[in-house]
C-alpha cells in the first residue's frame, strides 16, 4: 500500500467537519480551510450554475472556472456572459492550446471524435484534460457539480475523495442530489441557467457531442451518443 500523502490524511477530518452541513455551509468552511487554493470547475450546467450561485452570492474566495473547447453552444456563451452581469463577477476562462488544436484538425479533420473512442478522446484531452490540469495548478481542492445519478461511473463517488490524477482532493457537494432538487433550487433563487435545458438536454457539453434526449433515455445518453454507453467519460473525472 503507497504512503498517503499530507493532503490525503486530511480527508477524514473535513468529512467530519462537513458533516450535517448544508451545500453552502461546506463550500465555506472549505474555503476557509484551503485559502487561496480551492478551486470550481463550472461546465455551465445546470448543477454548475446553483454552486455557483453558492460561491458568488456569499463572497466566497473560490476560483470559479470554465473550459472553452471552442465547440460551445451558441446558448452556453450566452449563459456564460450572463452569470457573469448577474453576479458582476467573472469566471475564468480556459482555452486549449492552439497549437495543439491546429495540428488536431490538419491531420484528422475537424469531426474525428465520430471515428473512434480513442480519436473522442483525443480531442476531450486537447480541448479538455489539458487545460483542466493547467486550471487546477496550484489548486489543492477541487469543487465539481458531479452527482451520482448522472452515470454509473459516477455511483461509486464519495463526497470528498482523492484524485490520483491532479494530486489533489475533490470535493462533489451535490453528489447525493436529484436532477428535480436542483431544478427547484435553481427555480426558487431565480439563477440563470442554460436555455438548452428546457429543449431535452439534460447534460450540455461540446455542440457535435450533444443532443436532447428522449423520455425514458439515460441521463448520458446525449452525450458522445454513437458510443458504447459504459465508456462515456472525457477524462476530466477519472476514478
Amino acid at each position: 500500500m503507497s504512503k498517503l500523502s499530507a493532503l490525503e490524511t486530511k480527508i477524514p477530518s473535513l468529512l467530519a467537519a462537513l458533516e450535517g452541513k448544508s451545500v453552502e455551509e461546506g463550500l465555506r468552511i472549505l474555503a476557509t480551510e484551503f485559502e487561496n487554493h480551492i478551486a470550481f470547475s463550472s461546465s455551465l450546467g445546470i448543477e454548475d450554475q446553483l454552486i455557483t450561485h453558492y460561491v458568488f452570492s456569499s463572497e466566497l474566495p473560490i476560483k470559479v472556472f470554465t473550459l472553452d473547447t471552442g465547440r460551445l453552444f451558441n446558448e452556453t456563451y450566452s449563459l456564460l456572459n450572463r452569470t457573469n452581469q448577474r453576479y458582476d463577477k467573472k469566471i475564468e476562462v480556459y482555452f486549449p492550446k492552439h497549437e495543439a488544436v491546429e495540428e488536431l484538425l490538419t491531420k484528422n479533420g475537424p469531426l474525428s471524435f465520430y471515428n473512434s473512442v480513442e480519436d473522442r478522446k483525443q480531442c476531450c484531452h486537447i480541448r479538455k484534460v489539458e487545460p483542466l490540469q493547467r486550471a487546477l495548478k496550484e489548486v489543492k481542492l477541487w469543487v465539481t457539480g458531479i452527482r451520482a445519478d448522472q452515470s454509473a461511473a459516477r455511483q461509486s463517488l464519495q463526497l470528498l475523495e482523492w484524485d490520483e490524477a491532479n494530486q489533489l482532493i475533490k470535493y462533489n457537494p451535490l453528489l447525493n442530489w436529484t436532477l428535480d432538487e436542483v431544478r427547484e433550487a435553481i427555480k426558487k433563487d431565480r439563477i440563470p441557467y442554460n436555455t438548452l435545458h428546457d429543449k431535452g438536454f439534460v447534460s450540455v457539453g461540446c455542440a457535435p457531442c450533444t443532443r436532447a434526449i428522449k423520455e425514458g433515455e439515460d441521463f448520458r445518453a446525449g452525450r458522445w451518443w454513437w458510443e458504447d454507453t459504459s465508456k462515456k467519460e472525457c477524462g476530466l473525472h477519472a476514478h
